[in-house]
């Protein structure tokens, strides 16, 4: 029947089926594919029954591996990253906040993608929120001041030795292999409001976890302002959420969504194996 691809029914993403992604795909094939994921933004590819090695091969059709700056690799694949929770385990969900992987980087990457392999029978969804529709249906008061603002990313909050994944939560139970770094603490500053370098297209490009501040704006001032942009940017309309399955891939674009991880399966395993898509400009 060849190539299939149907909207998820939400205001982002599109499952796609009639490929099997084991098999090394033509330039045609993946640049249709990358027309469909920057159309989409978050593409899910069911069934799909990968090695580590076909994982790594579907990333690069999409660019090179980009950088993981706080996570550990699995043995003998320094581009694939273990998101993984132990039935038992206590410590908090990874990752519950809205954000844009890395945007704290010179150059955020272009994209992410998982691979479901032990998948629990409940919860887990991971949510994605399309911030080209959230810039556009924003206030016009809203649009303006977004337009104006400079964002000062970093990773401080989350992964210096004090931060949340820091030296503490290491001594948790968490099962995975975060590395907190003083290097987190650097600082860079990026426009809030991102021309996506492929579409064109205006997106919010913001995270309350990697967001310290607004270039010229009082500390006072930023918290109100950033949790104001954030209900706008996670309204119920501008959110895909997305139910997992074993073998299946999922590829979002960082440059137009946001995401974030949910719960609601304790007393059981949960692992995907992750890669990151580096971009070549901002």
């Amino acid at each position: 029947m060849g190539l299939q691809v149907e909207s998820t029914g939400s205001a982002c993403g599109a499952v796609v089926t009639g490929i099997d992604l084991t098999e090394k795909l033509s330039s045609d094939s993946v640049a249709e594919l990358r027309a469909h994921w920057l159309e989409h933004k978050v593409l899910v590819f069911p069934k799909q029954h990968l090695t580590n090695e076909q994982l790594e091969q579907f990333t690069l059709y999409f660019g090179e591996f980009g950088e993981d700056p706080f996570f550990g690799h699995i043995e003998g694949h320094e581009n694939i990253a273990a998101i993984q929770r132990k039935a038992d385990e206590k410590a908090p969900v990874f990752a519950e906040f809205f954000h844009s992987d890395w945007s704290f980087l010179d150059i955020p990457p272009a994209g992410t993608v998982l691979y479901g392999i032990t998948i629990p029978p409940k919860g887990g969804n991971t949510l994605f929120a399309d911030q080209v529709k959230a810039y556009e249906l924003l206030p016009d008061d809203l649009r303006d001041k977004a337009d104006k603002l400079i964002a000062i990313h970093s990773a401080e909050r989350g992964y210096a030795p004090d931060g949340v994944y820091g030296e503490a939560d290491k001594k948790t139970d968490r099962s995975m292999n975060i590395i907190p770094s003083e290097r987190a603490r650097e600082k860079k500053e990026h426009p809030f409001v991102r021309i996506h370098p492929e579409t064109g297209e205006k997106a919010l490009f913001s995270s309350i976890a990697y967001i310290q501040g607004f270039v010229g704006m009082s500390d006072e001032e930023y918290g109100p302002t950033i949790m104001e942009y954030y209900a706008q940017q996670t309204k119920e309309e501008l959110v895909y959420s997305h139910p997992w399955e074993e073998d299946m891939v999922v590829i979002w674009d960082n440059r137009s969504v946001l995401h974030s991880a949910t719960g609601g399966y304790d007393g059981y395993d949960r692992l995907l194996h992750r890669t990151t898509v580096a971009d070549t400009r901002f």
